[in-house]
């Protein structure tokens, strides 16, 4: 039988590499009790249920994005909290705004706050990436399809909001005219898109 330092120590290296959930001990052998253990000493923090992440864990303003990616895998985050990882707005949104499939089951968080939108197939598939945030691999979509996005659920963000978002990409992406093309094909707005970039190229 290893010592329980070991444990500890084990537990604290994990924890060390981003928010964990209790599964993520199994593999590594030690025991979920050792999670209210070290909640207990103070070295953990339970931040929703069964997440759990260093007490002292140095967080930024995307911390809410790792912990929906660590609970959520499958989701994809987009809209206004993408616009916001891709410098695309100054505005921090008031949750984490997801894209997950339309026959998948709604995730249970109590915290941070979602705001779901659904889609399948190109408008699902199309222009996601991986990013690492605070140790955590995060879905989220394209700087073209994040703008396309706005456009498809303009009733869930304001058209303000994904005119905004149209002229900072054009701003910043000179060069990426075809790529929002192509996202906004994948959306089925390529027709709604299409008098607004127009106007601004």
């Amino acid at each position: 039988m290893q010592p329980m330092v070991s444990k500890t120590e084990a537990l604290l290296r994990l924890a060390r590499r981003g928010p964990l959930r209790a599964r993520d001990l199994d593999p590594a052998g030690i025991p979920r009790a050792y999670l209210r253990r070290l909640c207990d000493r103070g070295l953990l923090e339970q931040v929703d249920r069964g997440l759990y992440q260093l007490a002292d864990a140095p967080t930024t303003e995307l911390n809410s994005l790792a912990q929906v990616a660590k609970r959520v895998p499958h989701a994809v985050v987009c809209l206004l909290s993408a616009l916001q990882v891709h410098g695309l707005t100054t505005e921090a949104p008031h949750a984490v705004w997801v894209l997950l499939d339309r026959n998948a089951r709604l995730p249970k968080l109590t915290q941070p706050k979602l705001e779901v939108v659904r889609a399948s197939g190109p408008a699902r598939e199309h222009g996601v990436e991986v990013r690492t945030i605070e140790g955590v691999r995060v879905r989220l979509t394209t700087p073209a399809k994040t703008v396309a996005d706005c456009f498809r659920y303009r009733r869930h963000v304001g058209l303000d909001v994904a005119l905004a978002a149209l002229r900072d990409y054009l701003r910043k992406h000179r060069g990426g005219i075809d790529a929002l093309e192509a996202a906004a094909r994948a959306d089925r707005v390529h027709a709604v898109l299409r008098p607004y970039l127009e106007a601004l190229v």
